[in-house]
């Protein structure tokens, strides 16, 4: 094994980097690596079991955690081994012109993402809109976030997308919504009925809240119904999607109006049809066509 004595780099004339000391010490970062994994992740974990404290910021700490243990370990490595930092200088060398020709938007989404951390525009179980893909938030990563569609599908979004495109955030401050189910009457009907029934259909569904309380909104006089609007208060995290919500209510509304014998009104037209009796003017228009 005397290949392993052989020297690599001279720092001075009693610093020497071995063979075999780059293979320990490339053994011993990569160790150091997943036991810093480990090491935050049971802290964490112990934290968030210990505390009330959210699981977005159980995250963020498992980050710090993490770096710190890694940089800890990383240094009592280089000091077992008598590795002056000062050797490192044509790695940092090497880091910049890699980030010059390639690893700019790595380093951008990893920047990204300690900003997503720190500034919290999104949380782990927030509730987001993003391109049109409705989704909740499953993770916060070091390079990208973690979206997961209603459908099941989960997206992975680079970090730098998130600060840069128009996310919309359901659950940032208050994870209560308002949405509303439009519904058309027939002219005649009584509107005070049709209210009742209405706000008696909104309190049928669980999911709607009460407070604030829903909006029965007598909309316009349609060309063939009596329009109304229903307004009403959802909150994003009941756990139902909310066209499912509005389902239901519609449902509801359309049981209500059979019962009372209310008329949901659909689109009419009157024809009229104006006959000609006069034999002159039949007689008039049939010398025109055999002119023709």
């Amino acid at each position: 094994m005397k290949f392993l004595d052989t020297t690599i780099i001279t720092f001075s004339e009693t610093q020497v980097l071995t063979l075999g000391q780059l293979l320990l010490g490339i053994v011993l970062l990569i160790l150091a690596w997943f036991g810093s994994v480990l090491l935050s992740r049971l802290l964490a974990n112990r934290i968030l079991t210990k505390t009330r404290l959210k699981q977005d910021n159980v995250a963020i700490i498992q980050k710090i955690l993490f770096f710190a243990f890694l940089i800890f370990i990383t240094m009592m490595v280089l000091t077992y081994l008598n590795i002056p930092l000062a050797a490192f200088a044509f790695v940092s060398g090497a880091v910049a012109i890699g980030v010059g020709f390639g690893a700019r938007n790595i380093i951008e989404n990893f920047l990204s993402g300690w900003i997503l951390m720190s500034e919290r525009p999104i949380r782990i179980g927030d509730v987001v809109d993003m391109d049109g893909n409705l989704g909740s938030i499953i993770g916060i990563g070091h390079r990208s976030t973690m979206i997961r569609r209603n459908d099941g599908a989960n997206i992975v979004v680079p970090n730098s997308q998130i600060l840069e495109s128009k996310l919309i955030n359901w659950t940032l401050v208050d994870p209560n919504i308002r949405t509303s189910v439009r519904v058309g009457v027939a002219y005649g009907t009584d509107l005070t009925l049709v209210k009742q029934l209405l706000v008696e259909a909104t309190q049928s569904i669980n999911e709607i809240i009460e407070d604030p309380k829903p909006l029965i909104v007598f909309e316009d006089f349609g060309d063939s119904a009596l329009v109304f609007d229903v307004f009403y208060w959802v909150s994003m995290l009941c756990g139902k999607e909310m066209r499912q919500i509005r389902s239901d209510l519609r449902f509801a509304i359309n049981q209500a109006f059979n019962d009372h014998g209310v008329v949901i009104s659909f689109p009419q037209r009157d024809v009229h049809l104006h006959m000609v009796n006069d034999s002159a003017s039949l007689d008039n228009n049939n010398k025109d066509m055999e002119l023709k």
